[in-house]
């Protein structure tokens, strides 16, 4: 069996047999792996309590015929001690994970700008640098810019007539002018436009700097931008709207 030893986010876990689990990986340097923590569910484990959704760990794993077998963990970062500590964080974090799943879901497929900015943005909610919705919105733009699928705010997504525009429309990607519009696209306030512009571009002060209406009217788009474009529906994006 080949060894082979990489950074990784623990993505999720599940129950296997009495005593062991199966745990889905986003590796910084393979993509998305899935393998089997043999026996860290019992009270000797050696690297049970490292295997916990959120870490970021350093991971030592052989080859197996169809999944993985894990023989070594470190820790890095235990983000999930913070985050499994309050709800919202803890059903924010998993939306972001459950995402980052989603986009990776191609077995041994390099996805390493991925890892770097869910890594990123766990950090940053575990140590609430900025409010945990807008870190979430934040990332979910981000990440679908990775995938390839970045949503334009400042000029008409579908003929690239500079803006500002007042509609959004998901299928079109983003932000539309009045001839391109589509039947039932939204009509956002223009705070709510420059917010999502400064959530896709890093712009921290801006962001912070919005209004509670403008932030309910982005995190709305948002969800539907990523939902649409993911082609399914986020259950744990669900819990953190109801938060």
């Amino acid at each position: 069996m080949k060894l082979y030893r990489d950074e990784a986010i623990v993505l999720r876990t599940h129950k296997l047999g009495e005593a062991d689990r199966i745990v889905t990986l986003l590796t910084r340097m393979r993509g998305q792996v899935r393998a089997v923590a043999k026996g860290v569910r019992r009270t000797s484990s050696k690297f049970g309590a490292r295997l916990e959704p959120f870490a970021v760990v350093d991971v030592q794993l052989y080859s197996g015929r169809t999944l993985d077998v894990v023989t070594q963990v470190d820790t890095m970062a235990p983000h999930g001690r913070a985050l499994g500590a309050d709800y919202g964080l803890y059903t924010t974090a998993t939306a972001m994970v459950e995402t980052a799943e989603r986009l990776t879901e191609v077995p041994g497929e390099p996805a390493t700008q991925q890892y770097l900015l869910l890594c990123g943005a766990l950090r940053a909610l575990a140590e609430q640098r900025h409010p945990a919705g807008l870190v979430l919105d934040s990332y979910l733009l981000r990440a679908l810019a990775v995938a390839g699928w970045a949503p334009s705010f400042a000029e008409c997504a579908r003929c690239t007539e500079p803006g500002p525009h007042r509609s959004f429309s998901a299928p079109a990607g983003g932000a539309v002018c009045g001839t391109c519009r589509p039947p039932g696209a939204a009509a956002p306030a223009p705070e709510t436009f420059t917010l999502l512009s400064a959530l896709l571009t890093g712009e921290w002060p801006v962001a912070e700097a919005s209004e509670e209406k403008h932030r309910r009217e982005a995190s709305g788009l948002v969800a539907v931008y990523t939902q649409w474009h993911l082609e399914r529906q986020l259950r744990s994006l669900r819990l953190v709207e109801r938060a």
